[in-house]
Protein backbone atom coordinates (compact mmCIF):
# COMPACT_ATOMS: atom_id res chain seq x y z
CA UNK A 1 0.00 0.00 0.00
CA UNK A 2 1.60 3.14 -1.23
CA UNK A 3 2.02 6.12 1.42
CA UNK A 4 -0.85 8.21 0.02
CA UNK A 5 -3.53 5.45 0.90
CA UNK A 6 -3.74 3.90 -2.97
CA UNK A 7 -2.65 0.36 -3.53
CA UNK A 8 0.82 -0.26 -4.12
CA UNK A 9 2.68 -0.64 -7.47
CA UNK A 10 2.93 -4.07 -8.03
CA UNK A 11 5.13 -6.62 -9.79
CA UNK A 12 4.36 -7.99 -12.29
CA UNK A 13 5.93 -12.44 -13.03
CA UNK A 14 6.89 -12.56 -16.36
CA UNK A 15 6.02 -15.57 -18.54
CA UNK A 16 2.57 -14.32 -20.32
CA UNK A 17 2.30 -12.13 -22.20
CA UNK A 18 -1.12 -12.18 -24.12
CA UNK A 19 -4.39 -11.12 -22.55
CA UNK A 20 -4.76 -11.40 -18.72
CA UNK A 21 -8.22 -12.92 -19.26
CA UNK A 22 -9.56 -14.34 -22.47
CA UNK A 23 -12.28 -16.43 -23.48
CA UNK A 24 -12.81 -18.38 -27.11
CA UNK A 25 -16.33 -19.55 -28.08
CA UNK A 26 -17.56 -19.80 -25.07
CA UNK A 27 -20.47 -22.48 -24.12
CA UNK A 28 -21.67 -22.63 -20.47
CA UNK A 29 -25.02 -24.77 -20.46
CA UNK A 30 -27.07 -26.25 -18.08
CA UNK A 31 -29.01 -28.94 -19.18
CA UNK A 32 -31.45 -27.44 -22.29
CA UNK A 33 -30.37 -24.11 -21.05
CA UNK A 34 -28.08 -22.21 -22.75
CA UNK A 35 -26.28 -19.57 -20.71
CA UNK A 36 -23.57 -18.45 -22.54
CA UNK A 37 -23.53 -18.88 -26.66
CA UNK A 38 -19.85 -18.83 -28.54
CA UNK A 39 -18.77 -15.53 -26.23
CA UNK A 40 -15.24 -14.28 -27.10
CA UNK A 41 -13.75 -11.65 -25.03
CA UNK A 42 -10.25 -10.45 -24.08
CA UNK A 43 -8.57 -7.84 -20.85
CA UNK A 44 -5.54 -7.07 -20.94
CA UNK A 45 -3.39 -5.72 -17.01
CA UNK A 46 -3.87 -2.36 -16.72
CA UNK A 47 -7.83 -2.12 -17.98
CA UNK A 48 -10.70 -2.54 -16.64
CA UNK A 49 -13.71 -4.68 -18.36
CA UNK A 50 -17.33 -3.98 -17.64
CA UNK A 51 -19.82 -6.94 -18.49
CA UNK A 52 -23.43 -5.44 -18.70
CA UNK A 53 -26.52 -6.97 -18.83
CA UNK A 54 -30.39 -7.75 -18.00
CA UNK A 55 -30.64 -10.98 -15.35
CA UNK A 56 -30.56 -14.46 -17.25
CA UNK A 57 -27.69 -12.58 -20.05
CA UNK A 58 -24.72 -15.14 -18.82
CA UNK A 59 -23.04 -12.49 -17.42
CA UNK A 60 -22.38 -14.67 -13.74
CA UNK A 61 -21.61 -17.35 -15.82
CA UNK A 62 -18.90 -16.49 -18.25
CA UNK A 63 -17.24 -15.12 -14.64
CA UNK A 64 -17.75 -17.71 -12.81
CA UNK A 65 -16.21 -19.72 -15.45
CA UNK A 66 -13.29 -17.63 -15.58
CA UNK A 67 -12.78 -17.59 -11.95
CA UNK A 68 -12.70 -22.00 -12.12
CA UNK A 69 -15.82 -22.41 -10.22
CA UNK A 70 -17.64 -23.60 -13.25
CA UNK A 71 -16.40 -25.58 -15.82
CA UNK A 72 -16.93 -24.38 -19.54
CA UNK A 73 -19.31 -27.02 -22.02
CA UNK A 74 -17.25 -25.73 -24.99
CA UNK A 75 -14.88 -23.31 -26.35
CA UNK A 76 -11.76 -21.94 -23.62
CA UNK A 77 -11.10 -19.86 -20.86
CA UNK A 78 -7.34 -18.89 -20.06
CA UNK A 79 -6.28 -16.57 -16.72
CA UNK A 80 -3.21 -15.14 -17.16
CA UNK A 81 -2.48 -17.95 -19.70
CA UNK A 82 -3.42 -20.62 -17.36
CA UNK A 83 -6.74 -22.77 -17.46
CA UNK A 84 -8.79 -21.80 -14.52
CA UNK A 85 -10.32 -25.41 -13.93
CA UNK A 86 -7.15 -27.74 -14.02
CA UNK A 87 -4.96 -25.07 -13.15
CA UNK A 88 -6.69 -24.03 -10.45
CA UNK A 89 -4.09 -23.53 -7.40
CA UNK A 90 -1.76 -21.48 -9.87
CA UNK A 91 -4.64 -18.77 -10.63
CA UNK A 92 -6.29 -18.75 -7.07
CA UNK A 93 -2.99 -17.64 -6.03
CA UNK A 94 -2.95 -14.56 -8.15
CA UNK A 95 -6.82 -13.86 -8.29
CA UNK A 96 -8.64 -11.79 -6.35
CA UNK A 97 -12.92 -12.29 -6.23
CA UNK A 98 -15.13 -10.18 -4.78
CA UNK A 99 -18.34 -11.41 -3.76
CA UNK A 100 -22.26 -9.85 -4.30
CA UNK A 101 -22.73 -10.67 -0.76
CA UNK A 102 -21.71 -13.43 2.25
CA UNK A 103 -18.64 -15.05 2.85
CA UNK A 104 -17.49 -13.29 5.95
CA UNK A 105 -17.71 -14.84 9.53
CA UNK A 106 -20.88 -13.06 10.74
CA UNK A 107 -19.67 -12.66 14.22
CA UNK A 108 -15.90 -11.27 12.87
CA UNK A 109 -15.21 -7.59 12.57
CA UNK A 110 -13.51 -5.67 9.35
CA UNK A 111 -10.23 -5.66 11.42
CA UNK A 112 -10.19 -8.91 12.60
CA UNK A 113 -11.24 -10.39 8.60
CA UNK A 114 -8.81 -8.38 6.71
CA UNK A 115 -6.03 -9.58 9.51
CA UNK A 116 -6.96 -13.15 8.92
CA UNK A 117 -7.20 -13.02 5.23
CA UNK A 118 -3.78 -10.95 5.15
CA UNK A 119 -2.14 -14.21 6.98
CA UNK A 120 -3.15 -16.35 3.84
CA UNK A 121 -0.57 -14.63 1.54
CA UNK A 122 3.50 -14.06 1.37
CA UNK A 123 3.35 -10.39 0.39
CA UNK A 124 -0.14 -8.88 1.37
CA UNK A 125 -1.62 -5.32 1.30
CA UNK A 126 -1.41 -3.60 5.13
CA UNK A 127 -5.28 -4.20 6.32
CA UNK A 128 -5.43 -1.38 8.80
CA UNK A 129 -4.57 0.54 5.58
CA UNK A 130 -7.32 -1.44 4.03
CA UNK A 131 -9.00 0.02 6.61
CA UNK A 132 -8.65 3.57 5.71
CA UNK A 133 -9.13 3.20 1.74
CA UNK A 134 -12.40 1.72 1.64
CA UNK A 135 -13.79 3.79 4.77
CA UNK A 136 -14.45 1.15 7.40
CA UNK A 137 -11.78 2.50 10.37
CA UNK A 138 -15.28 3.62 12.37
CA UNK A 139 -16.61 0.19 12.19
CA UNK A 140 -13.48 -2.10 12.54
CA UNK A 141 -14.85 -3.62 15.14
CA UNK A 142 -18.15 -4.57 14.46
CA UNK A 143 -19.14 -7.89 13.20
CA UNK A 144 -20.23 -8.37 9.73
CA UNK A 145 -24.03 -8.99 10.43
CA UNK A 146 -24.43 -5.55 12.02
CA UNK A 147 -22.77 -3.81 9.29
CA UNK A 148 -24.89 -1.94 6.45
CA UNK A 149 -25.33 -3.47 3.08
CA UNK A 150 -23.15 -1.13 1.83
CA UNK A 151 -20.26 -1.27 4.64
CA UNK A 152 -20.10 -5.61 4.22
CA UNK A 153 -19.90 -4.43 0.14
CA UNK A 154 -16.75 -2.29 0.73
CA UNK A 155 -15.53 -4.90 3.09
CA UNK A 156 -15.24 -7.59 0.23
CA UNK A 157 -14.00 -5.24 -2.15
CA UNK A 158 -10.96 -4.82 0.37
CA UNK A 159 -10.65 -8.78 1.15
CA UNK A 160 -10.56 -9.14 -2.55
CA UNK A 161 -7.64 -6.94 -2.92
CA UNK A 162 -5.85 -7.88 0.61
CA UNK A 163 -3.22 -10.57 -1.54
CA UNK A 164 -2.37 -7.83 -3.92
CA UNK A 165 -3.75 -10.10 -7.21
CA UNK A 166 -3.14 -9.64 -11.06
CA UNK A 167 -6.58 -9.81 -11.94
CA UNK A 168 -9.93 -9.53 -10.18
CA UNK A 169 -13.41 -10.17 -10.61
CA UNK A 170 -16.36 -7.89 -9.00
CA UNK A 171 -19.29 -8.55 -8.72
CA UNK A 172 -21.77 -5.65 -8.33
CA UNK A 173 -19.28 -3.75 -6.21
CA UNK A 174 -21.30 -0.70 -5.94
CA UNK A 175 -24.81 -2.47 -5.16
CA UNK A 176 -26.30 -0.91 -1.80
CA UNK A 177 -23.16 1.22 -1.25
CA UNK A 178 -23.76 5.42 -0.53
CA UNK A 179 -22.20 7.80 -2.55
CA UNK A 180 -19.20 8.66 -0.23
CA UNK A 181 -18.47 4.48 -0.47
CA UNK A 182 -19.29 4.95 -4.38
CA UNK A 183 -16.21 7.21 -4.19
CA UNK A 184 -14.18 4.65 -2.28
CA UNK A 185 -14.75 1.48 -4.58
CA UNK A 186 -13.95 3.51 -7.73
CA UNK A 187 -11.10 4.56 -6.22
CA UNK A 188 -9.94 1.51 -5.24
CA UNK A 189 -10.78 -0.13 -9.03
CA UNK A 190 -8.66 2.75 -10.01
CA UNK A 191 -5.68 2.15 -7.73
CA UNK A 192 -5.77 -1.64 -9.17
CA UNK A 193 -5.79 -0.23 -13.04
CA UNK A 194 -3.16 2.07 -12.20
CA UNK A 195 -0.93 -0.34 -10.40
CA UNK A 196 -1.36 -3.00 -13.74
CA UNK A 197 -4.18 -5.29 -12.27
CA UNK A 198 -6.86 -6.46 -15.04
CA UNK A 199 -10.32 -6.11 -13.53
CA UNK A 200 -13.45 -7.22 -14.62
CA UNK A 201 -16.38 -6.34 -13.09
CA UNK A 202 -20.19 -7.01 -13.85
CA UNK A 203 -23.29 -4.30 -12.47
CA UNK A 204 -26.49 -3.46 -13.58
CA UNK A 205 -25.70 0.31 -12.64
CA UNK A 206 -24.78 1.71 -15.64
CA UNK A 207 -23.65 5.56 -14.55
CA UNK A 208 -20.54 3.40 -12.61
CA UNK A 209 -19.95 1.24 -15.23
CA UNK A 210 -19.23 4.49 -17.44
CA UNK A 211 -17.25 6.37 -15.18
CA UNK A 212 -14.39 3.74 -14.75
CA UNK A 213 -14.31 1.10 -17.36
CA UNK A 214 -12.16 1.24 -20.29
CA UNK A 215 -14.23 -1.54 -22.27
CA UNK A 216 -17.61 -2.84 -22.15
CA UNK A 217 -19.39 -5.49 -23.32
CA UNK A 218 -22.87 -5.65 -23.06
CA UNK A 219 -24.35 -9.08 -23.51
CA UNK A 220 -28.21 -10.30 -23.52
CA UNK A 221 -28.77 -13.94 -24.13
CA UNK A 222 -25.52 -15.76 -23.42
CA UNK A 223 -24.01 -13.33 -26.12
CA UNK A 224 -21.72 -10.15 -26.81
CA UNK A 225 -24.39 -7.88 -28.93
CA UNK A 226 -22.16 -4.88 -28.28
CA UNK A 227 -18.55 -4.22 -27.22
CA UNK A 228 -16.23 -1.35 -27.09
CA UNK A 229 -15.02 1.70 -25.18
CA UNK A 230 -17.98 3.99 -24.22
CA UNK A 231 -16.57 6.08 -27.07
CA UNK A 232 -16.77 4.15 -29.54
CA UNK A 233 -19.96 2.70 -29.00
CA UNK A 234 -21.66 5.87 -28.69
CA UNK A 235 -19.90 6.98 -32.66
CA UNK A 236 -21.35 3.74 -33.44
CA UNK A 237 -24.86 4.39 -32.24
CA UNK A 238 -25.68 7.59 -34.03
CA UNK A 239 -26.23 11.20 -33.35
CA UNK A 240 -27.49 11.48 -30.04
CA UNK A 241 -29.10 14.68 -30.73
CA UNK A 242 -29.78 17.01 -27.76
CA UNK A 243 -31.73 16.02 -24.38
CA UNK A 244 -33.21 17.76 -21.90
CA UNK A 245 -35.52 17.30 -18.75
CA UNK A 246 -37.88 20.08 -18.94
CA UNK A 247 -41.93 20.46 -17.67
CA UNK A 248 -44.26 17.76 -18.78
CA UNK A 249 -46.25 18.56 -21.97
CA UNK A 250 -44.43 21.03 -23.42
CA UNK A 251 -45.76 22.66 -27.05
CA UNK A 252 -43.55 20.32 -29.17
CA UNK A 253 -44.99 21.46 -32.60
CA UNK A 254 -43.44 25.48 -31.04
CA UNK A 255 -40.42 24.38 -29.64
CA UNK A 256 -39.61 22.34 -32.74
CA UNK A 257 -40.55 25.68 -34.97
CA UNK A 258 -38.53 27.85 -32.88
CA UNK A 259 -35.63 25.70 -33.28
CA UNK A 260 -35.77 26.08 -37.36
CA UNK A 261 -37.82 23.14 -37.99
CA UNK A 262 -34.58 21.18 -38.24
CA UNK A 263 -35.70 18.29 -35.83
CA UNK A 264 -38.25 16.79 -34.73
CA UNK A 265 -39.08 17.32 -30.63
CA UNK A 266 -40.32 14.50 -29.11
CA UNK A 267 -41.39 13.61 -25.51
CA UNK A 268 -39.79 9.99 -24.68
CA UNK A 269 -40.74 10.24 -20.76
CA UNK A 270 -42.96 12.53 -19.30
CA UNK A 271 -40.54 15.34 -18.47
CA UNK A 272 -38.21 14.00 -20.82
CA UNK A 273 -37.30 15.37 -24.36
CA UNK A 274 -35.32 14.58 -27.70
CA UNK A 275 -34.85 17.32 -29.89
CA UNK A 276 -33.17 15.13 -33.29
CA UNK A 277 -30.54 16.45 -35.48
CA UNK A 278 -27.32 18.17 -34.96
CA UNK A 279 -26.64 19.44 -31.64
CA UNK A 280 -24.74 22.75 -32.32
CA UNK A 281 -24.45 25.90 -30.03
CA UNK A 282 -27.33 27.50 -32.06
CA UNK A 283 -29.95 25.06 -31.51
CA UNK A 284 -28.52 25.14 -27.70
CA UNK A 285 -28.83 28.68 -27.65
CA UNK A 286 -32.24 28.60 -29.24
CA UNK A 287 -33.52 25.71 -26.64
CA UNK A 288 -32.51 27.83 -23.78
CA UNK A 289 -34.09 30.91 -24.73
CA UNK A 290 -37.38 29.21 -25.93
CA UNK A 291 -37.39 27.93 -22.25
CA UNK A 292 -36.44 31.40 -20.74
CA UNK A 293 -39.09 33.49 -22.47
CA UNK A 294 -41.72 30.88 -21.04
CA UNK A 295 -39.88 30.94 -17.76
CA UNK A 296 -39.71 27.05 -18.10
CA UNK A 297 -37.07 25.73 -16.06
CA UNK A 298 -34.19 23.31 -18.05
CA UNK A 299 -32.61 20.85 -16.14
CA UNK A 300 -30.32 17.72 -16.72
CA UNK A 301 -29.49 19.58 -21.28
CA UNK A 302 -27.36 16.71 -22.81
CA UNK A 303 -26.00 17.49 -26.42
CA UNK A 304 -23.99 15.31 -29.01
CA UNK A 305 -23.32 11.42 -28.04
CA UNK A 306 -25.48 8.85 -26.55
CA UNK A 307 -25.33 7.85 -22.97
CA UNK A 308 -24.10 4.22 -21.91
CA UNK A 309 -27.65 3.98 -20.77
CA UNK A 310 -29.58 4.72 -23.72
CA UNK A 311 -26.93 2.38 -25.65
CA UNK A 312 -27.70 -0.14 -22.98
CA UNK A 313 -31.62 -0.13 -23.92
CA UNK A 314 -31.06 0.06 -27.53
CA UNK A 315 -29.48 -3.26 -27.92
CA UNK A 316 -31.15 -4.97 -25.29
CA UNK A 317 -34.60 -4.06 -25.88
CA UNK A 318 -36.13 -6.88 -26.83
CA UNK A 319 -35.46 -10.67 -27.96
CA UNK A 320 -37.02 -10.37 -31.32
CA UNK A 321 -34.41 -7.34 -32.22
CA UNK A 322 -31.14 -8.06 -30.05
CA UNK A 323 -30.91 -11.62 -31.81
CA UNK A 324 -31.22 -9.70 -35.45
CA UNK A 325 -28.17 -9.45 -36.77
CA UNK A 326 -29.16 -6.27 -38.40
CA UNK A 327 -29.92 -5.11 -34.78
CA UNK A 328 -26.20 -6.09 -33.83
CA UNK A 329 -24.42 -5.04 -36.96
CA UNK A 330 -24.45 -1.01 -36.12
CA UNK A 331 -22.32 -1.37 -32.29
CA UNK A 332 -21.12 -5.07 -32.23
CA UNK A 333 -17.90 -4.42 -33.96
CA UNK A 334 -16.98 -0.91 -32.76
CA UNK A 335 -14.77 -2.37 -30.18
CA UNK A 336 -11.36 -3.40 -29.72
CA UNK A 337 -10.62 -6.25 -28.90
CA UNK A 338 -8.90 -13.41 -4.51
CA UNK A 339 -5.79 -14.32 -4.41
CA UNK A 340 -6.46 -17.71 -2.82
CA UNK A 341 -9.95 -17.54 -0.69
CA UNK A 342 -9.56 -20.33 1.71
CA UNK A 343 -12.14 -20.90 3.81
CA UNK A 344 -14.37 -18.69 2.09
CA UNK A 345 -18.00 -19.19 0.19
CA UNK A 346 -19.02 -19.41 -3.49
CA UNK A 347 -22.09 -18.01 -4.44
Amino acid sequence: MGRNGSLAAMSIPPGHDGPAVECRDLVVRYGANVAVDGLSLSAERGQVVALLGPNGAGKTSTVETLEGYRRATGGSVRVLGLDPVSEHRRVVARMGVMLQRGGVYPVMGPRRVLALFADYYDDPEDPEELLDLVGLRAVARTPWRRLSGGEQQRLSLALAVVGRPEVVFLDEPTAGVDPEGRIAVRQVITGLRDRGACVVLTTHELPEAERVADDVVIMARGRAVAHGTVAELAEAGGEGGIRFEGPVSLDLAGLSTALGGGGTVTEERPGQYKVDGPATATRLAMLAGWMNDRDLPLTELRAGRRSLEEIYLRVTKGDDERDAPEHREDVRGAGRRRGRAQGRGRR
